[in-house]
């Protein structure tokens, strides 16, 4: 047997309740889950060599003579003074090349391990992963409508996830349980993380104390030491577009990086408000924030698994609102792939996103091409894949059920054309001949189950039957699944001495401090 294999979490832990926690694993439903998606499709090699070489020299630019604002933080500046940049009040200048150089040290391919070996995703090469929706304060379902977050709709949507065969990550903050106060969410959001799903899952990252707290409850789950050697989480750090690292972010990439635990390093652009308007301008600067943001987690911690990310939206002219699904969010983000792969480095973007404030036509538009983008620019970690709405105001759980639905058919794109005996077919051509049909010969008959990629939410019936059965739209289809899954839904097992373990830190952790609601 491998080290690998004697080192993962389930065979590692010597805990009491061991028993009981094998007797539930034999109990309990499971779920299929699709391993990470291999792709064996070629990527869209948008630029040229030239314009490459253009961007890269600019980002070099941009960082020595403008340089990278790092707020109220003593340390990044002095991290980044010994380095050898030219640090003028909390301002860095990094000379040409150090920052590439640093990157260096970055792993191009890490393990993101989950409770459940088998559930244990791969982050970066051809691999390609999906996560949920990320940080909505505001949920929408078909009876509520567009309501408040609570913990319960928190629960609901990791139950989903679990349950979701195409969905490799449980997610971060599915959305924002407000019935619980800011500072203590963490806690709960993580348990449900931990308790209700077993697939990889992601910490927090708006206080560094709360990124500790994460840290601390994943060492009960995996064991100190398989901790500080994995990454168990991959988690979000935004930086302030443009060129300002804060403080908070910065904070919280210390403590992950510090713990081995991945981050994503990810500006926040919409064109025209926080990048320029054009497509080679605003590829400088997200190359320019990305190499700084990687190079300093990698000056916390050399080898720290980090992820290159770019979130990338622009604005309409007319109103303001960002817009989703375009053509020039197409062309940066197949740029940005193409950026990451010459850094040597896993690439985070795209999404299911839209601007629309219903799971209407705009929605579903806007999402399919936005997910598509995301495949054809070589990304292994998409974010926002099921369930946003809204501009990522709204956590929509028909929205979720049906994207999550849809990933199925970049797996089934991703995994190429098969030219092997059975996918030429030729006995099949053979056998049928001409004047046939092919459905009831013994190919069709051997391969009918897998051929075809197939929704288990849009109705496929004749419109006679589909009236006679209410004339259900998506949404509608979308809700009664919503409905069957959580029914049928089981926790994953978990060894009873980490529940209690888990749930001990958290009542210490909330009793040490007052409730806080800003």
């Amino acid at each position: 047997m491998s080290d690998e294999m004697t080192n993962t979490p389930s065979r590692r832990r010597g805990r009491s309740g061991g028993g009981a926690a094998r007797r539930a694993e034999r109990t309990a439903v499971s779920f299929e889950v699709a391993p990470t998606i291999q792709r064996k499709t070629p990527t869209l090699e948008l630029l040229d060599e030239e314009t490459l070489q253009i961007i890269e020299t600019n980002a070099e630019t941009v960082l020595e003579e403008i340089g990278v604002v790092f707020s109220e933080n003593p340390k990044a500046l002095e991290r980044w003074r010994e380095a050898g940049a030219d640090v003028r009040g909390d301002r860095v200048h990094i000379p040409r090349g150090l920052a590439r150089e640093l990157c260096k040290t970055a792993p191009s391919q890490f393990t993101h391990h989950a409770r459940n070996p088998e559930k244990s995703v791969e982050i970066g090469a051809n691999n390609l992963v999906f996560a949920p929706v990320y940080g909505p304060p505001f949920v929408r379902d078909y009876d509520g409508g567009r309501r408040y977050a609570t913990i319960e709709d928190f629960r609901n949507f990791v139950r989903l996830g679990y349950m979701s065969k195409w969905l490799h990550l449980s997610g971060g903050t599915v959305c924002e349980p407000t019935d619980v106060p800011v500072n203590k969410r963490h806690l709960d959001m993580l348990h449900a993380h931990i308790t209700l799903s077993d697939k990889p899952y992601m910490g927090a990252v708006t206080d560094a104390e709360w990124a500790r707290d994460c840290v601390e409850m994943s060492k009960i789950v995996f064991g100190e030491d398989f901790v500080d050697q994995n990454a168990v989480m991959t988690s979000l750090i935004n930086i302030n577009s443009p060129l300002t690292f804060d403080n908070v972010m910065m904070n919280t990439l210390e403590v992950y990086a510090e713990a081995n635990q991945a981050c994503i390093v990810s500006p926040f652009i919409v064109g025209g408000a926080m990048a320029p308007v054009t497509v080679v301008g605003t590829l400088t600067q997200v190359l320019a924030e990305v190499t700084a943001g990687v190079a300093y987690s990698q000056l916390v911690r050399p080898g720290a698994p980090v992820i290159f990310g770019a979130f990338v939206t622009s604005i309409d002219m007319g109103s303001g609102a960002p817009t989703f699904g375009t053509p020039e969010a197409a062309q940066i983000t197949t740029g940005a792939g193409q950026l990451a792969r010459r850094l040597g480095l896993p690439f985070r973007s795209a999404g299911g996103f839209t601007g629309s404030k219903i799971n209407d036509a705009q929605a579903g538009y806007e999402t399919a091409n936005s997910l598509q983008m995301g495949m054809n620019a070589g990304v292994n970690f998409m974010l926002h894949a099921c369930g946003w709405l809204e501009g990522g105001l709204v956590a929509s759980f028909e929205k979720f059920v049906t994207d999550a639905d849809q990933l199925g058919t970049l797996h089934k794109f991703a995994a190429g054309v098969a030219n092997d005996e059975n996918g030429q077919a030729m006995d099949a051509i053979r056998e049928v001949g001409p004047g046939g049909h092919y459905l009831g010969c013994a190919h069709t008959q051997a391969n009918f189950k897998e051929a075809f990629w197939s929704s288990k939410v849009f109705d496929y019936k004749p419109f006679e039957t589909w009236s006679d059965e209410g004339a259900q739209d998506t949404v509608a289809l979308a809700s009664k699944r919503v409905t069957s899954m959580l029914g049928s839904y089981q926790a994953p097992a978990l060894d009873p001495a980490v529940r209690d373990a888990l749930e001990a830190y958290i009542a210490k952790r909330k009793d040490e401090m007052p409730d806080a609601y800003t």
